[in-house]
C-alpha cells in the first residue's frame, strides 16, 4: 500500500461522499487497510485534502504552463489551454471533483497555504487573456473576470460530463473556445 494508493481512493471517496461525509474508515476500507494502519500513512483528513489539492493545482500548473508559455497567437493558446483543462479533469474525474468542490472544507491554515497556488493557477488564464488584449486580438474590458468566467464554465462541466456522453471532451473544448472567442452574436 502507498501514500499514493491512499490519495487516489480517498479522492474517490471524497468525490462520492463529500469531504465532511467521508470519514478516515471510509478511506481505510477502500484501500483494504485498518484505521490504525491508515494513520501509520497520514495524519488527517484535512492532510490528505490538502496534498489532494496540492496534487491537482501542481499537475495542472505544469501542463497549462507549459501551452501558455509557447510562442502562438493568444487565440491559439487560449484553445489549446482549454482542450488540456477539459482533458485533465476528464482524466482524473476524482481528482477534479475534489479540487473543484472540496476546497472550501479546508480549515483556515490549509486554506492559506493553498490560496496562492490556485491564483498562480488562475494567473495563466489572467495573463493569456490580457496578452490578447495587449495584442488587439481580444476585446475584454477586465481580463480577470473574462478568466474566472471561462475556468466557471470549464469547472461546471465535471458535474454533468460523461465519457460515454453525446460530446467528447474535445468537442466540448472546441464548443467553448468558439464561445468565448466568437460570442453568441451572430457576425
Amino acid at each position: 500500500m502507498t501514500r499514493d494508493d491512499i490519495l487516489d481512493a480517498a479522492a474517490q471517496v471524497f468525490r462520492l461522499k463529500g469531504f465532511h461525509g467521508a470519514s478516515m474508515n471510509d478511506i481505510a476500507n477502500a484501500v483494504n487497510l485498518q484505521k490504525a494502519s491508515l494513520y501509520h500513512h497520514v495524519s488527517s483528513k484535512q492532510e490528505i485534502l490538502l496534498e489532494l489539492l496540492d496534487r491537482a493545482l501542481v499537475l495542472l500548473t505544469e501542463r497549462i504552463s507549459d501551452i501558455s508559455t509557447q510562442t502562438l497567437p493568444p487565440d491559439r493558446k487560449l484553445r489549446l489551454m482549454i482542450r488540456e483543462y477539459l482533458q485533465i479533469l476528464a482524466e482524473n474525474m476524482d481528482l477534479a471533483a475534489v479540487l473543484l468542490f472540496e476546497h472550501r472544507a479546508l480549515e483556515r491554515r490549509q486554506h492559506a497555504r493553498h490560496v496562492p497556488n490556485r491564483d498562480k493557477f488562475e494567473a495563466l488564464w489572467r495573463e493569456v487573456i490580457a496578452e490578447g488584449v495587449r495584442q488587439k486580438i481580444f476585446q475584454c474590458d477586465d481580463p480577470a473576470l473574462a478568466a474566472r468566467a471561462l475556468l466557471g464554465i470549464m469547472n461546471w462541466t465535471n458535474t454533468w460530463y460523461r465519457p460515454d456522453g453525446g460530446l467528447t471532451i474535445e468537442q466540448i473544448a472546441d464548443q467553448y473556445s468558439n464561445l468565448l472567442l466568437n460570442g453568441l452574436l451572430k457576425q
